[in-house]
């Protein structure tokens, strides 16, 4: 009977929100001789990825009943294919470690590795690829390997496969998982922290989208108005269309904005890239005129967004020439301009009277 194959489910990228920043206190000025300058607060709040790290330990349990040892009694050659990369044998040695430790307590016997990157006659080869192939019913695995219960199955060399482009842990976690299966270890077996089908898994560390010149995929956006809660619907339109021809138009020449940016509406949020909410009673924070929130994804695991996914501005209670300004200027944020000295002219001290201007002529 040939061997089955066994996969490792890749669950990450998970999106976390970032901060509810800078918000912008947008009350009228005592007298319009002296108009007052703003001064905003800054509240961050970190996301935290939910799931497991690669930094899996065995649980406690029962030990399995004896058995012998399909690979039979000999050390088992482990051969090593991919990018001539040093770290792919740390890897694969810090994996057998941990099963020669286990193996009689998950498995029922003893399993003895030597790995041997260039092996002429290995028993199982370690190959690191960019995709691994179509394994049993699954296309986007992380990791496949034949599942081992019997010496009969066995056809040498077999073959594990692990994707690249994982950090050091997880790809230790995946490989694990994967000996595992060659142990004879299915999905629902003991320690269920490394055979589980699904684990959450992280790429190497990426620069946050704080740290990133432009930190979206790409530079066309789609925008939902969210028109309840607003007075003047076309106006408001208007405002908000003013705001982004500023930035498709080249921003004045700012130097901080790219110069392929373009916006379309769209008629849900589930479709934007950028949401515009308006809201009677504020979630900005105390007298706060508008805040913004950032969501995107975290696929290194550092609780922090590399890439933003979705821009949400809300407006609370603001006159309607308003609109456009407090639009553009959480847009210049999300597009990389978190200090306000990068941020066109029209956004730095602006005034009251200024921002229900026509500032975008």
């Amino acid at each position: 009977m040939r061997n089955a194959a066994l996969t490792l489910a890749l669950v990450c990228l998970l999106l976390v929100s970032g901060c509810l920043g800078v918000t912008f206190d947008d009350a009228a000025p005592p007298t319009t001789d002296d108009p007052l300058a703003d001064s905003g607060e800054t509240a961050t709040a970190t996301g935290t990825p939910v799931g497991s790290t690669a930094n899996a330990t065995a649980a406690a349990g029962t030990a399995v009943p004896a058995k012998p040892n399909p690979w039979g009694d000999d050390p088992l050659v482990v051969g090593v294919e991919g990018p001539a990369d040093r770290g792919h044998v740390d890897v694969v040695e810090a994996a057998t470690a941990y099963w020669e430790q286990r193996a009689r307590q998950y498995a029922g016997f003893d399993v003895d590795y030597r790995v041997v990157p260039d092996a002429e006659e290995p028993d199982l080869v370690v190959n690191f690829v960019d995709d691994v192939p179509a394994c049993g019913d699954t296309h986007d695995a992380v990791g496949c390997a034949p599942l081992v219960t019997d010496a009969g199955q066995i056809d040498r060399p077999e073959q594990v496969y692990v994707k690249t482009g994982l950090s050091t842990e997880s790809t230790t976690l995946v490989l694990r998982h994967e000996l595992g299966h060659t142990l004879g270890l299915r999905h629902d077996d003991a320690p269920q922290d490394v055979m589980r089908a699904e684990s959450v898994l992280y790429t190497p560390k990426q620069p946050n989208a704080t740290d990133r010149d432009f930190p979206w995929p790409d530079s066309e956006f789609t925008v939902y108005v969210d028109e309840r809660n607003v007075s003047d619907p076309a106006a408001t339109r208007e405002q908000v269309q003013h705001a982004l021809t500023y930035y498709e138009n080249g921003a004045d020449g700012s130097n901080s904005v790219p110069g392929n940016l373009s916006f379309r509406f769209v008629d849900s949020p589930e479709r934007a890239d950028v949401v515009v909410q308006f809201s009677e009673t504020s979630p900005c924070g105390q007298g706060a005129g508008s805040c913004f929130q950032t969501l995107g994804p975290d696929p290194d695991g550092d609780g922090a967004i590399e890439t933003y996914a979705t821009l949400r501005i809300t407006l609370v209670d603001l006159d309607t020439p308003a609109v456009g300004w407090h639009v553009g200027n959480w847009l210049a944020y999300g597009l990389g301009m978190e200090d306000a000295a990068e941020r066109p002219d029209p956004f730095r001290d602006a005034s009251y009277r200024e921002r229900r201007s026509e500032w975008w002529n």
